[in-house]
């Protein structure tokens, strides 16, 4: 594809050598190339500049190069980048952990690291089926999921994704095999699930789910009445409730976890994506003291044997330890439910579209879901929101916004905009 501008040499140079992700490389555009970010703007390398509205995959929270993450950031390599975590320790990784128990739902007391929301439920999933390996219940060692889930891209994860309609479809064959049921909408509904986890709990270790909202999968909804529904039946049938918190955790649906809208505690809870503001890859598994205890004996084998190379990464952790300072210090939730008041009334109008069939809000996301829509569709709507000065990436039937906390009233409002006036062009 020929560019309107002289491309930089590292993009000639580079691009034939590169697999990207989720991308049928013969078919896609190229990438746009970006050679800076501040607050929620993105530079290209032709000088253009977008707005991006998904905060690079929902993570950068506080927008780009915040100067307290890049400070703090700066101030760790200084002394240490990186030490192995095994019979090695730091400052940092344990002023999270502490952190993170501190604000996490009330009982959460362990925090194990990784390095990237993926390995954060594989952890988790490792940790459900040997916590009843070690209690002497090996039966039990399948999940409960839902469609419409995602839950990363290693195998454990893969299983966990709609069998169906998932990305990893093709993949069926290769992945463990899970039970898989809708995400209850009433009271017949519950009932239902509730006569299923009857029949199958002897050998399910776990339950995991994406609280209130099932992000890739579709940006679908549910509510935290009945999240605390399915949480009581995970405790009536000996199943471990699993959080897959990723895209939902550090304030992305308004409160500071999704849990906490349900008043819940889940036995695990997986954490990534907003974790570091966006900086630096890292991830966290936590869990209650219940399963932590299970782990622990004379005996090697019952203890937890994972251990990525990189896990708390010092400077990873300086630089969550500085985003919590963000949450402290400055007024994200306020923020949050100003963008959440906003894309209710902008996006608003487009209920009246002919291709959109619902509009929902919840947090600081906002969907609009189409009806009829191919993958050339979905494809050509991306290159015309570049067009309009904004960085939107609607995948499957849904456009959605899931933007920096600090982006400004005016900047939301070209974001609302853009959606409206390329669905009715």
């Amino acid at each position: 594809m020929s560019k309107p501008y002289p491309p930089p040499e590292w993009e000639t140079a580079g691009f034939n050598h590169i697999w990207l992700p989720y991308t049928q490389m013969q078919t896609a555009p190229l990438p746009l190339p970006v050679i800076s970010g501040s607050g929620v703007r993105l530079t290209l390398a032709d000088g253009r500049e977008l707005i991006d509205g998904i905060a690079s995959w929902w993570c950068a929270c506080h927008g780009y190069q915040h100067p307290h993450l890049t400070k703090q950031i700066a101030k760790q390599l200084e002394t240490l980048a990186h030490v192995m975590f095994a019979g090695l320790a730091h400052e940092q990784a344990y002023t999270l952990a502490h952190r993170l128990v501190s604000m996490a739902p009330q009982g959460l007391n362990r925090v194990f690291f990784s390095d990237s929301g993926s390995t954060a439920v594989e952890v988790g999933m490792k940790m459900a089926a040997q916590f009843w390996a070690n209690r002497q219940e090996p039966d039990k060692r399948k999940f409960i999921c839902f469609r419409n889930g995602y839950h990363g891209d290693t195998m454990g994860g893969m299983s966990l994704a709609d069998p169906e309609t998932g990305m990893h479809r093709t993949l069926n064959r290769y992945t463990p095999e899970q039970h898989v049921f809708d995400i209850p909408n009433n009271r017949a509904d519950l009932t239902a699930l509730a006569a299923s986890l009857k029949k199958v709990r002897e050998t399910v270790a776990g339950l995991v789910i994406e609280p209130l909202v099932q992000a890739a999968g579709g940006m679908k909804f549910h509510s935290p009445e009945m999240l605390a529904e399915i949480y009581q039946l995970c405790k009536e049938h000996r199943i471990l409730f699993i959080a897959d918190e990723i895209a939902t955790g550090f304030g992305r649906t308004g409160s500071m976890f999704a849990c906490d809208e349900a008043g819940i505690t889940p036995d695990v809870m997986c954490l990534g994506k907003a974790l570091t503001g966006g900086m630096v890859g890292l991830a966290a598994t936590l869990a209650t003291e219940e399963v932590f205890e299970a782990f622990l004996s004379d005996r090697l084998e019952t203890a937890l044997m994972h251990g990525p190379t990189f896990m708390a990464n010092p400077i990873a952790c300086a630089a969550a330890n500085a985003s919590l300072d963000l949450f402290e210090g400055e007024p994200r939730i306020a923020q949050i439910q100003g963008i959440e008041t906003q894309l209710r009334e902008e996006l608003k109008p487009c209920h009246k579209l002919e291709d959109v069939i619902d509009v929902r809000v919840k947090g600081a996301i906002g969907v609009v879901q189409l009806s009829d829509v191919s993958g050339e569709y979905i494809l050509e709507l991306r290159q015309r929101f570049i067009g309009e000065g904004v960085w939107l990436r609607p995948f499957s039937d849904v456009i959605y916004i899931m933007p920096a906390f600090t982006i400004s009233s005016a900047e939301l409002t070209r974001l609302t905009d853009a959606v409206f006036k390329v669905l009715t062009a």
